[in-house]
């Protein structure tokens, strides 16, 4: 290597200047372009004249490369604070390599570094979000561009103040006399003591390492079964960004579900969260399985075109949150499962389990809960989700007691609520709009009317409480027969108040049971404040219902003048989920 000439350039890197960095073996040499008359290159070497006709550098070069001048400002398009977490989108500059992204608040006052796998490159436009935030009204998001020579500049910086951050919802059996938290996070929304966070993508679901208490494991789904051994007590959060297929995934643990979460025995404690980061979260051609699992969480993501249900507990699960999640069509099949299996299923025995804020696409069998072998109770809650022109199962349940309440019934073609088997269902402040047979309990009342029941099991008892039927067209199938008009074949008993008791003398037709009323025990029930059925349309297709943060990136609108009771398939959202390209292109720090 020979250097010769003017030494005033070539040792500082300038992002305020367009520059030429000479790689060599042990440094790199920066040179103002506007300084440079030349660069010549053949086999053996690269010389380096400047302006004045001096060569600088004379000799071989490990790599060549430009940085081009920062010369403008970030700026912030748009910064919002959602359910425990908040997000920017911000403007690309030109010469800027990176950006890293701070984030202050909720009792810190310090600017902290987000992991850097948050801030993502859209190719128009970067994103950054921030989860695991505890609810507060004074977040502010620093994003500062980062040169050439990775250095901040941060002159270049914008800075977005003043965003709220909510909580999540946490009503339901999920949490009932569980303090510690779902899943992951704590109740205040922050991750628990020790919890590791994973990322997983299209490129990394194979190769994602993650170093729990027993050991490191690699891959998605080995990461998943170094739990079922039941010598690992790290909370964890595995963090989907993009889509990620079943073809990324490093193996499945169910040949029938997917990705398999399991406990060593009934009911272990895993504190696993499984969730989406921002609003294109997507696993495709996949979904979940829970066997012998407690605190397991699923939130924020899109599940499309999987395997058979959408995610499924199934034996011995407990304390399950599933909430905020798109669900899909599933794998294409015959008959009754043209839009695929179950969405999501609770059964074997699994209980105290919430299920809300989700959004329901048109699926065919949106959810079952219980088989034949259940010993029951087993309670579940089921609130704010938005049955978007599904068709059945909202839900369908056996043995177990459910209280569904704030659900948004949008133009279902088959029937709402179905109960069987002696379970018992509060149905409180629910809108049934345009919903055909929006509650049923098999063998008696609307079931027993016309050719075939939805079930040919014994029945069970709906309390009714506070519900609203528009859209009925005065069909007599789009309002439930009360047992207070036939007390012998009856949909559902209408109480007068939320805290009545539904009388023993009120039974099934079929199989003679009675309900349970765990609504009216303090020691079976929760506390929890329902919003008036009128204005639960609104609340569950608002900003903060149901779904994906921002109600994802699938648009999509379906016309009630034929999808209200066309159970068939549509075909334009069947082409828009199966071409569906996600717009991520990467980290920046790649």
């Amino acid at each position: 290597m020979t250097v010769l000439g003017a030494q005033a350039q070539g040792t500082t890197p300038d992002n305020t200047k367009n520059q030429v960095a000479i790689r060599l073996s042990d440094e790199t040499r920066y040179y103002d372009t506007d300084g440079v008359e030349s660069i010549g290159i053949d086999a053996d070497k690269v010389t380096v004249r400047l302006a004045n006709g001096s060569t600088v550098y004379d000799g071989t070069v490990k790599s060549i490369s430009f940085c081009k001048a920062l010369k403008e400002k970030v700026t912030i398009a748009e910064a919002r604070g959602w359910q425990e977490s908040a997000y920017v989108k911000f403007g690309l500059i030109e010469g800027a390599k990176s950006y890293h992204v701070y984030i202050k608040g909720g009792g810190n006052d310090t600017y902290t570094k987000i992991d850097h796998q948050l801030v993502r490159n859209y190719g128009t436009y970067g994103r950054a979000d921030v989860v695991g935030l505890a609810a507060a009204d004074d977040y502010a998001i620093k994003v500062v561009p980062v040169g050439a020579d990775d250095k901040e500049q941060t002159d270049a910086a914008a800075e977005a103040t003043g965003i709220a951050v909510r909580a999540y919802d946490r009503s339901g059996y999920a949490h009932f006399d569980y303090d510690s938290g779902v899943g992951a996070y704590k109740n205040d929304g922050t991750l628990k003591q020790g919890a590791v966070v994973v990322y997983v993508t299209a490129g990394t679901a194979k190769t994602v390492k993650a170093r729990l208490n027993s050991g490191e494991f690699t891959g998605l789904q080995a990461i998943l079964t170094a739990f079922e051994k039941g010598n690992v007590t790290t909370p964890l959060a595995v963090r989907i960004i993009g889509t990620v297929n079943a073809s990324d995934v490093d193996t499945f643990g169910s040949k029938e579900e997917g990705l398999q979460i399991k406990g060593k025995k009934a009911n272990s404690e895993l504190n696993i969260t499984i969730e989406g980061i921002g609003d294109d979260a997507t696993v495709r051609g996949f979904g979940f399985l829970c066997r012998k699992t407690k605190s397991v969480e699923f939130r924020n993501f899109g599940i499309m075109r999987c395997m058979d249900d959408g995610i499924s507990l199934d034996t011995d699960n407990s304390n399950i949150w599933i909430h905020n999640i798109d669900v899909f069509y599933g794998k294409h099949g015959s008959g009754d499962h043209a839009k695929g299996d179950g969405a999501v299923d609770v059964k074997s025995d699994s209980k105290f389990v919430t299920l809300s804020y989700c959004h329901f696409w048109d699926t065919g069998k949106s959810n079952m809960f219980g088989m034949k072998s259940e010993t029951g109770p087993n309670y579940i809650t089921y609130h704010h989700n938005w049955f978007d022109h599904s068709d059945s199962r909202h839900p369908r349940i056996r043995t177990m007691s459910v209280h569904a309440y704030n659900n948004y019934y949008d133009g279902n073609a088959k029937y709402g609520i179905g109960v069987t088997t002696g379970a018992s269902c509060f149905a409180e402040n629910n809108y049934f709009r345009h919903a055909h047979n929006p509650m049923l309990s098999s063998k008696q009342g609307t079931d027993a009317k016309g050719s075939g029941t939805f079930s040919g099991e014994d029945g069970g008892i709906i309390k009714s409480f506070g519900n609203v039927y528009a859209e009925t067209g005065g069909s007599s199938y789009y309002v439930p027969i009360a047992w207070q008009q036939n007390s012998t074949s009856f949909d559902c008993y209408e109480a007068a108040t939320r805290s009545e008791q539904v009388p023993e003398t009120v039974k099934t037709l079929a199989g003679g049971t009675t309900y349970h009323n765990f609504d009216t025990d303090p020691q079976l029930i929760y506390s929890y404040t329902p919003d008036a059925a009128a204005d639960v349309p609104a609340l569950v297709t608002g900003a903060y219902g149901a779904g994906r943060l921002n109600h994802g990136d699938c648009i999509f609108t379906f016309s009630n003048d034929t999808d209200d009771t066309d159970y068939g398939v549509n075909t334009a959202l069947e082409n828009l989920i199966d071409n569906y390209q996600p717009t991520l292109v990467g980290f920046f720090d790649e």
